[in-house]
């Protein structure tokens, strides 16, 4: 089976972006692929942090993995600081990869630009990806458009040190769904969706309560004309709107064009809110039971095991291959 790992950040309440382009994705590759989900903690602080904030966003994203269909009997599922081998490789890499292709990084420009101050970890970050990704020979990296750049950067540093000390790691493919990868913001359809944004009807929580997301769907912008098509370029907004629907509904653009054919905005609005309401229903339930048990922490610590124990040939090679004394 193939290999795949990916990551996300517990900075706040997930989106709707994040489970339609990223957990809906996790849950079918859980039954075809070896999977690792984690919770990037290390990530998190490159930018200040408060740090109970830190720990119960930590747990509860864990928790929001299992109740959007990821099982930890079919998927690893753990924190990453729960496995000093990423912070170790992470260290190693910075020391593979160059300052100038860092500072090529278009998430670091985009990120520093709004900062009075930038943390050396914030710049240094994608090589700590890289090592998230190569210390379980990864194949597969499920990744949105705007994190392409850094999968590239993690394979030219995979080659170059398999170039330098001989072959040690596995070169890792992205995975992008051909819907869904990209989910816009509900105000500006030019922006992608996303939790820190500053305005709140930007985006939609994965936790919104039903009349929340009732009036974020009713306040979203729409185009000029009243017909819902499929145009990305001419409507980008009713678009975007459009393969929400289609994801929840697990209807093709073409079907949910057909479905709303001379009905305008106004009832495509409130079907659409009632789609995401219903389909997000089952989760929050399970999300709710799961942060009062302690069940995610049995999971997190089984977790940590099995993918300390998966990573840890990798990093004994990668030590060995540059020059360290074995302990």
């Amino acid at each position: 089976m193939k290999r795949v790992f990916s990551g996300i950040q517990p900075s706040g309440n997930l989106t709707i972006g994040n489970y339609l382009g990223a957990m809906k994705n996790f849950v079918h590759l859980q039954h075809e692929a070896d999977c690792l989900f984690c919770v990037v903690d290390l990530h998190a602080i490159t930018v200040p942090q408060s740090p109970e904030a830190l720990r119960q966003n930590s747990r509860n994203l864990a928790a929001l993995y299992i109740a959007a269909g990821i099982d930890p009997e079919k998927a690893t599922v753990f924190i990453q600081s729960h496995v000093t081998a990423h912070a170790e490789l992470g260290w190693l890499l910075q020391c593979i990869a160059y300052y100038g292709e860092l500072g090529r990084m278009t998430q670091f420009k985009d990120k520093s630009a709004q900062k009075d101050v930038v943390t050396a970890g914030l710049f240094t970050y994608p090589a700590l990806m890289a090592a998230d990704i190569l210390l379980y020979q990864t194949n597969l990296v499920p990744v949105g458009e705007d994190q392409k750049q850094h999968l590239e950067l993690t394979r030219d540093i995979a080659e170059r040190f398999n170039h330098r000390f001989g072959d040690t790691f596995a070169i890792p493919d992205p995975y992008i769904p051909q819907v869904g990868g990209r989910i816009m913001s509900l105000e500006n359809p030019a922006k992608k969706m996303s939790k820190s944004d500053e305005s709140a009807g930007a985006y939609i929580s994965m936790l919104d309560e039903p009349d929340v997301i009732r009036k974020k769907i009713s306040r979203a912008v729409t185009d000029s004309d009243r017909e819902v098509r499929y145009d990305l370029e001419n409507k980008p907004a009713i678009s975007n709107l459009m393969t929400i629907f289609g994801l929840f509904t697990e209807m093709s653009m073409d079907e949910v064009t057909q479905h709303f054919a001379g009905k305008g905005y106004g009832p495509f609005k409130k079907e659409l809110a009632e789609a995401v309401v219903e389909g997000l229903a089952p989760v929050q339930k399970r999300y709710h039971e799961l942060v009062a048990s302690d069940e995610v922490d049995q999971v997190l610590r089984l977790g940590a095991q099995k993918a300390a124990s998966m990573c840890e040939s990798t990093l004994v090679a990668v030590k060995d291959k540059l020059g360290f004394l074995p302990q």
